[in-house]
């Protein structure tokens, strides 16, 4: 048999699980209604391959409160499975990981565990072109729309998340996301107002339930909020009530938006079916990798839905510049310390770099911040 089409070969593959402390805990309605603590680190995977010819891939995913060390043990039990593999056939590759850990299914821990080897391979493809990752899928822009999260939070006050939203705008991103879903829906909405009013009519403004809503609930606060000209109300129901969502949706002029806590593809296309939302948002790393966002993309521009990728600006802006509508990205500043590199927002939008893959490199303090590491093969 012969191997004329083989390029390269896995050489090794190394996983790292890295634990990144938040300065501060970090709540939204989820603290608030008692479901969940405030939130002091995230749990980092990151996948680093090198090929046979010297080629080197990284790749990323991520956890919060709980999973990072089940993502990195089913990552290094799959692992070994790449070796000797062509590092361009990143889609069989995902099928093989896939099957070689089934017992477990296919969404959850077990596929976010392959989004970081699955990003890294991207990565390396893109390296390996001499390309930025946008550039490589076939980019419809240069920049995109962002708007900022990290500095809506709960655990703030009114009037600090008034002092954030004015340096974000200043720091050239575009606009705000707010966190709303309280046991008092009336401080929702005072809050929303005394933000819109900081801010005027002109700048962006988004909220976010984190599913803190019951249908009722959420009907009355769309209403409510309207007048506020939102682009849009985030996760306004649990993720997986795709009906209710699209009562919603029917019902409200404001945008609804939803998809980050998906865990597959198949998950997205029942809010997709039900015509649940206006503007989709599925994270990369949650849905198992970009080869998997991909698949999702093309049904959301069959379907004619927005797209606005959860967390992980560092993979999603290029994921981003490769939708065909104008999408949004979001701008969070908690994994600065992770890279060495920046993402430029200037004008309300965030810009792809010249540099090649996604264009990041893992900095001194992530290494220091491992705490588990496996290398297969090398």
């Amino acid at each position: 048999m012969s191997n004329a089409a083989v390029l390269d070969r896995i050489a090794s593959v190394t996983l790292s699980s890295v634990t990144l402390p938040l300065p501060t805990g970090i709540s939204d309605a989820k603290v608030f209604t008692g479901r969940q603590r405030p939130m002091t680190e995230v749990a980092f995977l990151f996948a680093e391959i090198t090929t046979e010819s010297g080629h080197e891939g990284v790749g990323f995913g991520y956890a919060k409160r709980a999973g990072g060390p089940a993502q990195f043990a089913h990552a290094r039990e799959v692992a070994p499975d790449l070796l000797g593999e062509d590092p361009s056939d990143i889609g069989r590759l995902w099928t093989k990981l896939v099957w070689a850990g089934a017992s477990v299914g296919r969404s959850g821990a077990a596929t976010q565990a392959l989004a970081a080897i699955d990003v890294a391979l991207w990565d390396l493809k893109a390296k390996r072109a001499g390309l930025p990752l946008a550039k490589l899928l076939g980019a419809h822009r240069d920049s995109v729309r962002c708007y900022d999260t990290s500095g809506g939070f709960l655990h703030e006050s009114v009037e600090q998340v008034k002092d954030n939203a004015t340096a974000t705008l200043a720091s050239g991103i575009g606009g705000i996301k707010v966190k709303v879903g309280q046991p008092d829906w009336r401080e929702d909405l005072r809050r929303v107002a005394a933000v819109r009013e900081h801010l005027g009519d002109a700048v962006p403004l988004m909220v976010d339930a984190n599913q803190q809503w019951d249908r009722p609930t959420a009907m009355r606060m769309g209403r409510a909020l309207e007048e506020f000209g939102l682009v849009w109300i985030e996760e306004p129901l649990d993720a997986y009530d795709a009906e209710g969502h699209a009562d919603l949706t029917r019902a409200l002029t404001t945008a609804v938006a939803s998809g980050e806590m998906l865990t597959s593809v198949g998950e997205h296309h029942e809010l997709i079916r039900h015509r649940a939302v206006d503007i989709l948002q599925p994270d990369a790393p949650r849905i198992g990798g970009i080869t998997q966002f991909l698949k999702l993309a093309t049904l959301a521009e069959h379907a004619n839905l927005g797209l606005a990728p959860h967390y992980a600006m560092e993979i999603h802006v290029h994921l981003a510049a490769a939708y065909p509508a104008e999408p949004w990205v979001e701008h969070f500043d908690w994994l600065y310390p992770l890279f060495n590199e920046r993402l430029e927002c200037v004008d309300g939008r965030m810009h792809l770099s010249a540099r090649p893959g996604l264009g990041i490199t893992l900095s001194d303090r992530a290494r220091e911040w491992t705490v588990e590491k496996s290398t297969v093969g090398g």
